[in-house]
């Protein structure tokens, strides 16, 4: 009778942890739905519009190409960078394909793929007419200073270390960080190097760069739901393959190392 009333209470758990063991795997219903909802955000050059109103960029070829390899098409959802996450994680879409950066932090919410490249780390873009007598980067490290930046981007969250004495301003969207140091109501945009480096650009005549180096690296992936190991142990497989055929580096190198692609960008 003690080992009946013991089953018993085991019981609930057994199923749980059945139910749980054999219910599908994300990548199942991709393969089964025929598509892949791929999150992104607009940050050049991983994800912005042409002039005919089309996605592009380096994430968006990633997507792509992860889609015809698995024989499904690629669904793209645009969303403000920080509603990226909480819209994997209650399963709004499958991956995050928006050149994100490895962090610690990040990894208790997803989990990332093995890091698709290294994409120049942080840079800065400097309003010229704010900043002519600043000579150094310290100078910029001062609470006269205001820095414009993404919020939950690799760049905000080394902001405060890079300038704790400045007032950083973080912003949801790009366009709203880049219209503070355009329009003069920040000295200084912090942000990918590839992103400052377009925005000067598009705007030589107001912002410039006056470091070519960037202040800090990064390796970037994709991100999936916490649990959802099949979906990356193939994204895992599919890295390494594109690695070793050589296809990840060239297109990295087409939208990292070249101007190519801004004569199709959107004004």
């Amino acid at each position: 009778m003690l080992e009946l009333k013991f089953f018993r209470q085991l019981l609930p758990m057994i199923v749980v942890f059945f139910s749980t063991s054999v219910s599908a795997d994300v990548l199942d219903e991709i393969i089964e739905r025929g598509t892949i909802r791929v999150g992104v955000a607009e940050f050049v050059p991983w994800t912005l519009k042409n002039k005919a109103g089309e996605l592009v960029g380096f994430e968006i070829d990633v997507a792509k190409k992860i889609a015809r390899d698995m024989g499904v098409k690629p669904e793209f959802k645009v969303y403000v960078w920080e509603d990226i996450i909480p819209a994997v994680q209650k399963g709004e879409i499958d991956i995050i394909a928006g050149g994100m950066a490895i962090t610690p932090a990040r990894a208790l919410k997803v989990n990332f793929s093995r890091p698709l490249a290294r994409s120049g780390g942080v840079g800065l873009a400097t309003n010229t007419r704010m900043t002519f007598e600043i000579e150094s980067l310290k100078q910029l490290d001062s609470p006269e200073i205001v820095i414009a930046t993404v919020t939950d981007t690799f760049a905000a969250s080394v902001s405060e270390t890079l300038f704790a004495n400045a007032k950083v301003k973080l912003f949801s969207t790009r366009d709203a960080a880049e219209k503070e140091i355009l329009e003069g109501r920040a000295h200084v945009y912090l942000a990918s190097m590839p992103e400052a480096q377009f925005l000067v650009l598009k705007h030589a005549d107001v912002v410039d760069m006056p470091m070519t180096e960037p202040l800090v690296g990064n390796s970037e992936a994709l991100a999936v739901k916490k649990g959802e190991q099949q979906l990356l142990n193939f994204l895992d497989a599919w890295v390494t393959a594109r690695q070793s055929d050589k296809w990840l580096t060239t297109t990295h190198d087409y939208w990292f190392n070249t101007l190519e692609w801004t004569k199709d960008a959107a004004p």
